[in-house]
């Protein structure tokens, strides 16, 4: 498998630009998750590392090799569809075998490839079945054997399990993530679902109106967001953003919040106006809590419960465990945990230079997905 550079990677159509300015490494044997909303230009990012579509700048590597002037069939990746793209007529075995069949190599390795595709995906009961009769899961199950016999240097996949119903989704990424381990795979997949992109990543890619906005592993992009769009996307609830009364200056270690102050991580940097942002497990109910607030909502999910609370700085969301929920109208204080409390530009919406602790992050000390 390969490592994939971009650089300087830009797309326009017409006055509009799809995607700017991206630089992007993924290494090898990485499985990367390109995520954002719809229009976001992950797909039109992943379509030009396929050769699907041609940068209007920029250059792209695979491999060590320049390939952003080659067609699709020139870059040896295999590209897997949301729509299965399987020939109905043609039986499993048939479909698995066409690209090979293809490139012209003899039958006797066809029918190697195909048999050990097959064992791989555990399809091999299927070989001789149309591929019009089979369910959903067992066509994706055919279009990634028809991508996996080529051994390509690259796998890219465009949420291809977009049309499966949720359960069999959270099957197939548990598969997805099994045959990436065993076959070694660099792998670039896109998707818009989060609960997707933390359940089978090494690295994140999160993307917005073209940008890349931070390339990361699942833990650093949870924990530290790295702007307010990340912070608000990622996460079920999302992170809580609050205003902060006044600006900071560098080396702060307190911020005025609706009145109180509120201990925070030390600075490295200053900025006229402020949003502090706290995912919600790190918000404590405690009576002597700096902001007051009523408990508006009691969401109630089995192993916990997400309070809802209004304060004058706007709605708090807070994780309880399943026995320390509020009736509706309680009246509570909150604190929140300083080592967890980030500081964000509101001009900008990023996060303050100096703003978050250090972390030790899985995956990108071994080399993963670097803007």
């Amino acid at each position: 498998m390969s490592t994939i550079v971009l650089s300087n990677l830009q797309k326009r159509f017409g006055d509009f630009t799809a995607v700017r300015n991206t630089n992007l490494t993924v290494h090898d044997g990485r499985f990367v998750v390109l995520l954002g909303p719809s229009g976001c230009g992950k797909t039109t990012t992943l379509r030009m590392i396929a050769g699907l579509e041609l940068p209007t700048s920029g250059q792209i590597q695979i491999d060590g090799e320049d390939v952003t002037a080659l067609r699709a069939r020139q870059r040896d990746i295999a590209f897997v569809f949301q729509m299965f793209a399987l020939y109905p007529h043609m039986s499993v075995r048939n479909n698995i075998a066409f690209p090979l069949k293809n490139e012209g190599l003899p039958r006797r390795e066809i029918a190697t490839r195909v048999e050990s595709a097959a064992r791989v995906l555990r399809i091999e009961s299927l070989l001789d079945r149309k591929t019009g009769g089979l369910s959903g899961g067992d066509r994706q199950r055919v279009a990634l054997g028809r991508a996996i016999v080529r051994h390509p240097k690259a796998f890219l996949m465009d949420e291809p399990l977009g049309t499966l119903d949720a359960d069999f989704r959270e099957l197939m990424c548990l598969e997805l993530r099994k045959l990436h381990n065993s076959l070694n795979a660099t792998t670039v997949y896109v998707t818009h679902d989060q609960s997707e992109a933390m359940a089978m990543a090494d690295d994140i890619v999160v993307m917005n109106q073209g940008e890349v906005l931070q390339a990361a592993s699942p833990q650093e992009i949870y924990h530290f967001p790295a702007t307010i769009f990340v912070g608000n996307f990622i996460g079920s609830p999302p992170m809580n953003f609050l205003p902060v009364d006044t600006g900071v200056e560098a080396g702060a270690e307190q911020v005025s919040l609706g009145g109180a102050f509120v201990p925070v991580p030390r600075t490295g940097a200053s900025a006229a106006k402020l949003m502090l942002g706290i995912r919600p497990e790190h918000v404590r109910i405690d009576e002597h809590g700096a902001l007051r607030g009523r408990v508006i909502a009691d969401e109630y999910l089995g192993s916990h419960q997400i309070l809802v609370v209004d304060t004058s700085l706007g709605i708090v969301r807070v994780r309880v465990g399943k026995d320390e929920g509020r009736a509706a109208g309680a009246q509570v204080g909150l604190s929140f945990r300083k080592e967890r409390t980030l500081l964000y530009d509101a001009a900008s919406g990023k996060m303050l230079a100096g703003a978050a602790p250090q972390m030790a992050v899985n995956g990108n000390d071994k080399g993963g997905a670097y803007v």
